[in-house]
């Protein structure tokens, strides 16, 4: 039978959850899940529509937020900022771009938000706050993706105690416990728990609010996390060559072979040893060739290490010294099996190894990916074996980066080759200098979002009006017949603009430039 611990990982960790406790009520920003909108309209086929006022530039960008009153969740820091970079930005496109990615986890993805009816486990808070942060086109909340899209507001974040702010949001996010008897998916990602505890370091730095860590067991999650990474250090074989009980096994019945993993579920084998942790899916749900994911443990480990800090101010020096050394002793393993030579770029970083020697030399555009090691802060954007890995990464040496006239970035298997991903566009943005190289990217990601003005999932390199969302409504049409009105082939599928993450990614990028290269927000794009 499996430890308590193990049912927690599977209910919390590295699942997508489609449900959680409902909150007694909820505060004016959001609305109850499931709650109908009078008059509001439903934003996963809204967002279709080429919706006026259009931006002045050439790209004649449509306008992609409901009213206020029809938004899942409204702040003024939000605004303000938007208000702000319109002064900032010059070029009417991009800020057309700008103005209706950034805020869009907040106008359509927060389902809920609100207080726990009871308390729901030995030395709980009565005023626990909840929130059930979609991944914007389907009902369904995934520990990464939604840490993620509140990381793009961590620049906002300040110390407020009010039930409606930025603050109750990460707050109420950090520490959930959702129902382990309705998970929408199994699969086991190590960059689910790194996300738990980047989200757990930005609300902490950007709060100081350290009692709140005290209050709603976030010391016992950390020793659950300790636990699961710890067990799944573990190799395929024992020291006598019996083959070792796997910590996770997943299989299911499909026709794809990322959705599953071989040797019975267990995946490749796995050399004990190595100090890496098993990953058993990347960030883009695909499994892996090899479980020692080298960017996952690279975030956990960088991570983890931040949460030091946490516990000391919460005087658990014993505990906080054992996460600081297991920390470390990842990223050992990481410089020493996570590096190969490579025969054009020198030393690099593979993307996946499995201690044997064998290794996977590719990158894909899911955060955490090799190319956005320096954007967690990693390592440096400077550091010489990464400039190197870059320089590879961006390059038809990469079997999973995408070119052509429309956008040149990393892709990766989940969509398939000739399908750019503007998320790594955006973090080739924000892990360089080269101001020729972002105003090239820019021109990119203005000239992809076939009117509509968000960030795609991913784009055809050759055509902007071909771009997908993974989770799809199933219904044949053509992809661009919502913008354009032509004639669809019955042969396309419908899919939602609305990826939230990426939306928010590039309102962090936005924001990130604004600090190290204003000029580039103050020249034209046209």
């Amino acid at each position: 039978m499996r430890p308590l611990w193990w049912r927690w990982l599977f209910a919390a960790s590295f699942l997508e959850v489609t449900s959680a406790r409902r909150p007694s009520k909820a505060t004016a920003g959001p609305i109850e899940l499931g709650e109908p909108r009078l008059q509001c309209p439903d934003y996963s086929w809204w967002a279709y529509r080429r919706n006026p006022p259009f931006s002045t530039g050439k790209y004649e960008l449509a306008h992609q937020r409901l009213q206020p009153a029809c938004r899942t969740f409204n702040l003024s820091e939000v605004e303000e900022t938007i208000a702000g970079m319109k002064r900032n930005i010059q070029d009417p496109d991009l800020f057309r771009l700008f103005e209706n990615s950034f805020p869009n986890t907040l106008d359509t993805a927060i389902a809920w938000h609100g207080k726990a009816e009871k308390i729901h486990y030995f030395g709980g808070h009565d005023e626990e706050e909840l929130t059930f942060i979609t991944t914007g086109d389907i009902n369904a909340m995934w520990l990464r993706d939604s840490a993620n899209q509140l990381h793009s507001y961590k620049s906002l974040l300040k110390p407020n105690k009010s039930s409606s702010s930025l603050a109750s949001l990460f707050r109420d996010y950090v520490t959930p416990r959702p129902n382990q008897t309705s998970v929408f998916e199994c699969k086991y990602e190590l960059d689910s728990l790194a996300a738990f505890l980047q989200l757990s370091h930005d609300y902490f730095v950007g709060t100081s609010d350290s009692a709140f860590f005290g209050r709603h067991r976030w010391v016992q999650a950390i020793d659950t996390i300790m636990n699961v990474t710890t067990e799944l250090l573990a190799g395929t074989y024992n020291e006598n060559g019996t083959v070792a009980i796997s910590p996770y096994q997943f299989q299911r019945t499909t026709l794809t072979s990322t959705e599953t993993l071989g040797s019975a579920g267990v995946g490749s084998p796995v050399k004990s040893g190595t100090g890496l942790i098993r990953s058993a899916f990347r960030p883009s749900d695909d499994a892996c060739t090899y479980q020692l994911f080298v960017p996952a443990n690279m975030m956990f480990s960088r991570y983890l290490g931040l949460c030091v800090r946490i516990m000391e101010k919460l005087d658990e020096k014993a505990k906080a010294k054992k996460i600081a050394e297991f920390a470390e002793s990842i990223r050992v393993g990481i410089e020493r099996y996570g590096r190969v030579d490579h025969p054009v770029y020198g030393r690099i970083y593979a993307y996946e190894v499995d201690g044997f020697g064998s290794h996977n030399v590719m990158d894909d555009a899911n955060i955490p990916s090799l190319l956005s090691a320096p954007m967690f802060g990693y390592l440096g954007r400077n550091d010489p074996i990464y400039l190197n890995t870059r320089r590879f990464v961006l390059s038809k040496h990469n079997p999973y980066f995408m070119y052509g006239p429309v956008m040149n970035a990393t892709g990766g298997p989940h969509i398939g080759p000739g399908m750019a991903w503007p998320m790594g566009l955006i973090a080739q943005i924000m892990t360089t200098d080269d101001d020729a190289e972002i105003v090239s990217a820019l021109k990119q990601l203005l000239s992809s979002t076939d009117g509509l003005g968000l960030i795609h999932e991913s784009v055809n390199t050759h055509s902007s009006s071909i771009w997908t969302r993974q989770w799809y409504i199933p219904l044949r049409a053509c992809l661009a017949c919502p913008a354009s009105g032509k004639t669809c082939p019955a042969n396309h599928l419908l899919v939602t603009p609305r990826f939230s993450w990426a939306n928010g990614l590039f309102g962090q990028m936005m924001l990130d430039l604004r600090e190290r290269k204003p000029h580039l927000l103050a020249r034209s794009y046209q």
